[in-house]
């Protein structure tokens, strides 16, 4: 008789730890993601400025798992989810897959959302993925490059401006590591400009940054980041935004154009579509951010066989951090285990909060954990070390322990290379438009006469 199928889809915090807490459960795990690695998304601002490299905040998932006997790692993306016929279907690169399964695990995350202007991505990359955080590297040294060849004035002022849109922790620590890296990190590196004469701006409609860690500890990130340099314009909302800067209004009823060439998204999320794909055929609803509003147990209605983790869920009003997609997984692998084993269903999911923290400069960050506020170096040294426990992998937090050794007490950034590729490849596959299909050996360009594939060299 065969051994019950597991299918995960997600190899974020809610896939993997759901797949490692079926280690030693009598079950095939299969795990299903769009990418090979294990993202640690909240470090991808690192990535961004030069800090960590790729490998750090993204080892590859097969690795994490090549010990666990019962566990496949596929690379595919999700298309469709049947619930009634208990089947996935994925594909990559041109290859179909389809899979059945006893129990889904579905894990998929969340992406940015441009609240409606989705033709802001073009000129305003999120921080969602590698690609995203090695564009905007890319885009960021890119800009201090441009600037140090052009001799006209007001086109080094807009390359030498940076805006980040979202007060959030995302927003906040991209914010302050910019304004880092042109005011200490790079300053004796250009001859024919100034780095530290470079603006950095954080915008966001709210009237508080950081605002979900309380008014105390808002104020204090507020004024560390203003102290590095950053311009904190609050009540700022983004109407409009191209390629050359971006059109604000503030809630005093002022209008402004800022000239700034390299933009940064870092307000708002949107759910995976598969969450509206769940949701359509077993009934339940959805929240404005596309999250689906699971049952108590994590399960969808009417199937006690697929549970929902992470940032697709809406439940309680939780937060979207590794710690709810960590303990959702943990307790959908439990369930698992204690249904194909008879024992009766336990207490539905409850979260345990072991606090927030972000930093906002060097030495400098804010916590809550519990009823404990901490500002200041105490705030970035729980920051390191909380921080240093989540990232999978012995050789990971001993390398990433070194990086930030040398860029915040050397004040150095060992992985600044840059491609024209990372800059461009995002909107140049846009461009190629729907008919372009790569695959493993090269691709298949679209013949616009015909609009039938040609293989490509």
């Amino acid at each position: 008789m065969s051994r019950p199928r597991v299918v995960i889809i997600g190899s974020g915090f809610g896939g993997l730890f759901a797949a490692r807490a079926l280690a030693h459960a009598d079950v095939d795990v299969t795990l299903v993601s769009k990418i090979v690695s294990h993202l640690f998304q909240p470090l991808l601002y690192q990535v961004a400025t030069g800090i960590l490299s790729t490998g750090e905040v993204a080892p590859a998932t097969r690795d994490v798992l090549r010990r666990q006997r019962n566990a496949t790692v596929l690379l595919a993306e999700v298309t469709g989810i049947d619930l009634a016929a208990h089947r996935i279907h994925a594909s990559k690169l041109g290859e179909d897959l389809s899979l059945d399964y006893d129990y889904l695990i579905v894990a998929a995350g969340a992406g940015q959302s441009y609240f409606g202007n989705d033709h802001f991505a073009t000129f305003a990359p999120g921080m969602k993925s590698i690609d995203d955080a090695l564009e905007l590297r890319a885009r960021i040294f890119g800009s201090l490059e441009m600037a140090e060849l052009t001799d006209d004035p007001e086109q080094r002022r807009r390359l030498m401006t940076f805006v980040v849109v979202g007060a959030g922790p995302t927003g906040a620590e991209m914010a302050g590591q910019v304004a880092e890296l042109t005011g200490h990190t790079l300053r004796d590196d250009y001859r024919r400009i100034d780095t530290t004469s470079a603006r950095v701006l954080l915008f966001d409609g709210v009237d508080a940054v950081l605002g979900s860690f309380g008014p105390k500890l808002a104020a204090s990130a507020r004024a560390q980041l203003e102290r590095n340099g950053v311009d904190v314009r609050l009540g700022a909302m983004v109407t409009d935004l191209d390629a050359d800067g971006l059109q604000v209004r503030y809630s005093d009823g002022r209008a402004e154009r800022i000239e700034a060439a390299c933009k940064v998204w870092a307000a708002g999320v949107q759910a995976s579509p598969l969450g509206a794909m769940l949701a359509e055929q077993s009934g339940a609803e959805l929240d404005r951010a596309g999250r689906v509003k699971v049952r108590p147990d994590l399960t969808l209605p009417g199937h006690p066989e697929v549970f929902v983790v992470g940032d697709m869920i809406a439940l309680d009003n939780l937060p979207g951090v590794a710690p709810v997609a960590i303990q959702g997984g943990r307790y959908a692998a439990r369930r698992i285990v204690d249904t194909i084993g008879g024992t009766p269903p336990g207490a539905d999911f409850r979260y345990h909060d072991k606090g927030s923290m972000a930093v906002t400069s060097r030495f400098g960050a804010i916590a809550k954990i519990g009823a404990i506020e901490l500002t200041g170096f105490l705030a970035w040294l729980s920051w390191l070390f909380v921080h240093l426990l989540y990232i999978v992998g012995f050789k990971n937090r001993a390398v990433t322990l070194l990086h930030w050794a040398i860029t915040f007490v050397g004040q150095a950034r060992t992985e600044r290379v840059t491609t024209q590729q990372q800059l461009v490849a995002r909107l140049a596959v846009r461009q190629l438009g729907d008919n372009f299909s790569p695959t493993i050996s090269g691709t298949m360009e679209s013949d616009d006469s015909t609009g039938e594939g040609t293989k490509g060299r």
